[in-house]
């Protein structure tokens, strides 16, 4: 994997040196960036040259300049650049003015310009670039020469773990030698200053929590009989970093033909892997790890490792706001749930906004806690909103997982017909997946495993993809996934005895993947607050049984009858990062003549009534006849209205409300006897449309009825409460109704 990494980094002056590799025309000079409170890939740019570091003028000066400029010091492009001094004034001469490069020199020397030293420019007008991270391969760490003393960030183009052994065979990798990818080459690093710090740093950035003792004398065996290519310099972690080219360099290690340590040898790690990467050979690994609820999780993520932060206090899980949210907090939460250190620290809401309480603001962390409650934080979230809902993404390790599926025939990498790697007659062969059964939950699943974010569909035919024609034969069959496995091959499914009676081909097994998805969400005090019962005649309700919103019992009621109705309002928001949108296309709608309308998903919610041992005494179910923008928040403007055969759907920061007074926004519960029961609420139960979160789509409350009226309170959505709470409210903890 490739870890973009720093070149000379902090403080003030320089961080960036390169000599030029320029024609014989062209002088020789040396590149550097510099200036006060910057990243390592920008700053001003200096020119050494005569003996003498100097800057450039902004005039004339363009991206094509800047892309020399940050090819010229390693990086791959230049992402911008920036006029009048922005990094600060610099000192000295004025080396460059009136630059003007087509964008494909090696060095800024061979760009048109006045000559050096020709310039009626002031220090205020030099110029700044800002690079592309990622590093140049092949090219080489020069350490900055001009000025040794400043603190530099390590630079190198990758590193890994090079395992030995029988850490070979297990997957993932966690332990072996470290080796650094620098000038082409790869190298050990002396181990003379290796500190368990550094250990903890490099476990973090391959998705481990933390790093574990081994057991040295086999590596001493091998390193005498391999030859050795040690990289110059030590590296000098503090523990909270998030990647090594976060780490500062250390001295440089003066090496005699480059294959001696001071006796010592190349650096070994050995990493403690999270509960859900625990490699399977590992006897009684589980009894290591607790069971009971975390204090801290993760939703609306799309892979495993990432999602909205959540905290349970006092029994109910909350959010966290985003003010002073960085990499450290966000390393503390990815280490607490076993991963690694924090890819990146989220704000604003970027993987959708929660429900509930916002638990903590303004969170301090030192980056060794071993939990985010342990740091310092405000509980005062006054002026916190939803929006700033912090999250993360967290290193994972390396599991393969992509290595064993791929998508062929699709007009881009996010669609395609699911093809699998699977072992027949002692051959691994791509092959179809059957699909009977096939839905939304299997192809959340075969978005995840190849890393493409969420299920946007899933195809049951897949004839306009001309996949592989190799790969025509169905080699997995029956797969029925719970939706949060991280593989396919996971999921329930034949093994190896293939049973698909569509065959492949043209009925093969299809998806397409999306980076974002809605997450609808029931406001549960809405429903709570306007309960209530009616008591309707069957002559009155004749569409409504039409559409099987009556109890079976209404089949023999006489037209002069009545039915009792629980009836009450729902409010539906989605809190995702998409629109809400039905899967049929305006086309394939139903209409029902009797209420003049059409129906875009015939089931969109289920409305039950349970006794609490969790038993269902009675139903109801509302169709999706106008699925639009009732309200929105301040701010957001509706697109979808349901007047004149609109478009339906629910934007995102939207809500949809069904009133208590329409047909079928109720529960027929004429032949429910008085007692203590469970109102329950599931949107999108069958799970027709991708979300990102499936748990908060249902609603319980208590409910008691006394034959004549009904009292329902304690409404709260599911997941939002401690699992002890939750085990007194029987019936679904998540979503899985459907029987598909």
């Amino acid at each position: 994997m490739l870890h973009p990494v720093a070149i000379l980094c902090v403080l003030s002056t320089l961080l960036c040196v390169c000599t030029a590799q320029s024609d014989s025309s062209a002088p020789v000079i040396q590149l550097r960036l510099a200036g006060e409170k910057r990243k390592h890939y920008e700053g001003r740019v200096e020119v050494f040259y005569n003996g003498e570091w100097g800057t450039v003028c902004d005039d004339d000066f363009s991206i094509y300049a800047a892309q020399v400029v940050c090819r010229e010091l390693g990086f791959i492009d230049a992402v911008s650049w920036v006029p009048s001094a922005k990094f600060g004034k610099g000192e000295g001469r004025i080396w460059l003015d009136n630059v003007h490069c087509s964008g494909g020199e090696k060095s800024l020397a061979q760009c048109e310009s006045n000559g050096f030293g020709v310039s009626d420019c002031k220090h205020s007008e030099d110029v700044g670039v800002v690079c592309n991270q990622k590093r140049i391969p092949g090219f080489k760490f020069i350490r900055n020469q001009a000025n040794s003393e400043e603190a530099v960030t390590m630079q190198v183009e990758d590193v890994r773990i090079r395992a030995t052994y029988s850490h070979r065979k297990r997957v993932p990798i966690t332990e072996g030698f470290l080796e650094v990818k620098d000038g082409g080459k790869w190298r050990q690093i002396c181990n003379k200053e290796w500190t368990e710090m550094n250990s903890r740093v490099t476990c973090g950035m391959y998705g481990f929590p933390g790093e574990k003792p081994f057991n040295p004398r086999p590596y001493k065996l091998l390193a005498k009989r391999r030859k050795k290519n040690y990289w110059g310099f030590s590296v000098n972690c503090t523990g909270n970093e998030a990647d090594l080219s976060d780490c500062k360099l250390g001295r440089e290690i003066q090496l005699k033909g480059n294959d001696t340590c001071s006796k010592g040898m190349p650096v070994v790690v050995s990493c403690l892997p999270g509960r859900a990467f625990a490699p399977s050979v590992s006897i009684g690994f589980s009894k290591a790890y607790r069971v009971e609820q975390p204090l801290v999780r993760l939703r609306g993520g799309a892979m495993i490792g990432e999602g909205r932060v959540e905290v349970l206090k006092n029994g109910e899980w909350g959010t966290v706001c985003d003010d002073n949210w960085n990499i450290r907090a966000a390393t503390v939460v990815c280490r607490e749930l076993g991963f690694g250190s924090a890819k990146e620290a989220l704000t604003g809401a970027r993987l959708g906004q929660g429900i509930g309480p916002v638990h903590m603001n303004e969170v301090e962390c030192s980056g060794f806690e071993k939990s985010l409650t342990e740091c310092y934080f405000n509980r005062d979230s006054l002026g916190c909103s939803h929006e700033e809902d912090a999250a993360v993404r967290c290193n994972v390790p390396a599991m393969g997982f992509r290595n064993r599926l791929r998508l062929g025939g699709g007009r881009n990498p996010y669609e395609g017909r699911v093809e699998v790697l699977a072992e027949r007659n002692g051959s691994l062969v791509w092959g179809a997946v059957c699909s009977d059964s096939w839905g939304t939950m299997e192809a959340m699943v075969v978005c995840r495993q190849l890393g493409l974010g969420f299920a946007s569909h899933a195809f049951q035919e897949t004839w306009y993809w001309q996949g592989d024609s190799s790969a025509d034969s169905v080699v997995m069959s029956g797969v029925r996934c719970s939706g949060t496995e991280l593989t396919l091959d996971q999921c329930l499914h034949h093994g190896k005895h293939v049973d698909c009676p569509r065959g492949g081909g043209r009925f093969a097994a299809g998806v397409s993947c999306t980076q974002t998805a809605p997450d609808l969400v029931l406001n549960a005090q809405v429903v709570e607050q306007t309960t209530y019962l009616e008591d309707r005649p069957m002559y009155a309700l004749q569409c409504a049984h039409e559409e099987h919103c009556l109890a079976t019992s209404a089949n023999k009621a006489d037209s002069s009858s009545y039915r009792r109705l629980l009836r009450f309002s729902s409010q539906i928001h989605n809190n995702g990062q998409s629109d809400f949108r039905p899967r049929a296309a305006h086309h394939s709608w139903i209409w029902h003549e009797c209420h003049r309308h059409y129906h875009s998903m015939e089931v969109f919610t289920h409305y039950d009534l349970l006794s609490l041992n969790g038993t269902k005494v009675a139903e109801g179910h509302k169709a999706s006849f106008c699925l639009e923008d009732t309200q929105c928040d301040e701010g957001i403007q509706k697109r979808y209205e349901c007047a004149n055969f609109g478009a339906q759907g629910i934007t995102v920061g939207c809500w949809d409300t069904y009133r208590h007074d329409i047909d079928c926004q109720w529960i027929d519960i004429t032949d429910v006897k008085p007692g203590d029961y469970i109102l329950q609420v599931v949107i999108n139960p069958n799970y027709e449309v991708a979300e990102s979160d499936y748990t908060n789509n249902i609603m319980k409350c208590r409910s008691r009825y006394d034959g004549h009226r009904i009292w329902t309170y304690n409404c709260h959505i599911g997941g939002s409460l401690s699992s002890e709470t939750e085990e007194t409210f029987p019936g679904l903890l998540t979503n899985q109704l459907s029987h598909r």
